[in-house]
């Protein structure tokens, strides 16, 4: 029974890798985001906006000082319509002091299909506000998706 051990450990590694790479790695990006997320801002909770049959999920990932970029994991879903948001150009953080500042990047699914992750990348703001607010615009929505934190 102890020498099969090893040989199950070896199938199940390569069943997993397997099972990756036929799903585009999308089950091992969303542990990783979550993970990372947790790790880098343990006091800034994932925050959830569903309307129209879609749900989006945005969880702070990095907003340290001393940053590259600041960094949101989000998470678009639905069993309506294709995801076609252009994230960079729909969205906005906000500082609480009338700053309005669009991301630099997105770094994800591109537009299309039921389910899209990724993250949206920002410059860093500096001094560091005391509260932030990213907020998404979709087309045919009458008030963007607003997601709120206080960093102080």
């Amino acid at each position: 029974m102890c020498k099969s051990l090893p040989g199950f450990v070896v199938l199940l590694a390569a069943a997993a890798v397997s099972y990756s790479i036929v799903t585009g790695g999308a089950i091992g990006l969303s542990a990783a985001l979550a993970a990372s997320s947790e790790a880098a801002n343990p006091n800034l909770p994932a925050q959830t906006s569903s309307a129209r049959g879609v749900t989006i999920k945005v969880t702070p990932k990095n907003l340290a000082s001393n940053a590259g970029s600041w960094e949101f994991a989000v998470v678009l879903d639905t069993h309506s319509a294709d995801l076609n948001d252009d994230l960079v150009k729909s969205s906005f953080l906000l500082d609480g002091a009338g700053g309005r500042f669009a991301p630099a990047a997105w770094d994800g699914a591109p537009p299309g299909g039921h389910h899209r992750e990724g993250l949206l990348r920002f410059k860093p703001i500096s001094p560091k506000p005391k509260s932030i607010e990213l907020q998404i615009t979709r087309a045919g929505e009458d008030a963007p998706r607003s997601f709120r934190w206080q960093l102080e």
